[in-house]
């Protein structure tokens, strides 16, 4: 009798919902992110419709329960409904698990600018202002906030692009580039076109320092976090979700933290000249 050693996998057939979200590409990637935003809306518009939110967007940080309803719970939905769609794909360990291409050196420059207006913004704010449970809603908020759109854009995304073959200055570019569009949907909530057209090229270029982040750490797990960092610090320091509400700490300190919106911007610039190398079977470890 001939004793077999290690595990064999066996291959299961997959579904058409998987074999469709397998073949991956930058419009299906467009695509996963124009039902995701719907859901996100209607999920909002559900919460709206119950009353159980702020009246207006002035007072979102007057209670954690005006936080929770305003803003936490759609995306405590959202960030559940993408855990649930990677294990309908079973792709958990390939977007969790190490980056198949490692990054170079300089990418660290992204990690840096994105922790030092986070901790500007924590000493500029104005503690004091505000109640323990608002404080530790936003966190949980920004928790929330970081999985899910990382998920979405440098897990999701990034993963249907690298399975149709795009090299990485292409999975940067169109992933940064989704992120940034994600922001459009602020119109929906009244925002102006201006405001609106400035969030999504800021979001462009902190997209891409979080693609950067996650490259040269090798996981997209310090890029969430990083993110989760960025989010609720930002709304506390300025008393509110872009814009400066009666909460507002140091003016001087928050000012100096927005310069480095243009920073990221200029860095994605450069960074579209110097990423390189395509993930898979053939990329180089050492590939920028």
């Amino acid at each position: 009798m001939t004793e077999v050693t290690g595990s064999i996998e066996q291959a299961t057939p997959r579904s058409g919902w998987q074999r469709f979200w397998d073949r991956g590409g930058w419009w299906r990637a467009f695509l996963f992110a124009v039902l995701y935003i719907a859901v996100y809306l209607g999920l909002g518009q559900l919460v709206g419709l119950t009353g159980l939110g702020p009246d207006s967007g002035e007072e979102l940080l007057d209670s954690s329960g005006s936080v929770f309803f305003g803003l936490l719970l759609p995306i405590l939905v959202m960030s559940l409904l993408l855990v649930a769609f990677l294990s309908t794909m079973r792709w958990r360990r390939e977007v969790f698990g190490p980056q198949p291409i490692a990054g170079r050196p300089w990418m660290w420059v992204a990690v840096v600018l994105v922790l030092v207006p986070v901790v500007l913004h924590l000493v500029a704010t104005d503690w004091s202002s505000y109640d323990v449970t608002v404080i530790l809603t936003v966190f949980a908020l920004g928790l929330c906030i970081g999985f899910a759109e990382e998920v979405l854009t440098r897990g999701v995304a990034v993963t249907m692009l690298r399975r149709a073959g795009y090299g990485e200055k292409v999975v940067m570019v169109l992933s940064s580039l989704l992120f940034a569009l994600l922001h459009a949907s602020n119109l929906v909530s009244g925002q102006d076109l201006l405001t609106v057209a400035t969030t999504v090229v800021y979001a462009f270029g902190f997209g891409t320092m979080m693609y950067l982040s996650m490259r040269v750490t090798g996981s997209i797990v310090p890029a969430i976090l990083l993110h989760a960092a960025t989010d609720p610090t930002t709304i506390l320091a300025t008393g509110g979700v872009d814009t400066h509400g009666t909460n507002a700490g140091s003016d001087a300190l928050n000012a100096f933290a927005g310069t480095f919106n243009v920073i990221f911007i200029a860095v994605a610039i450069l960074a579209v000249f110097l990423v390189s190398g395509r993930a898979g079977k053939t990329a180089a470890p050492a590939q920028g």
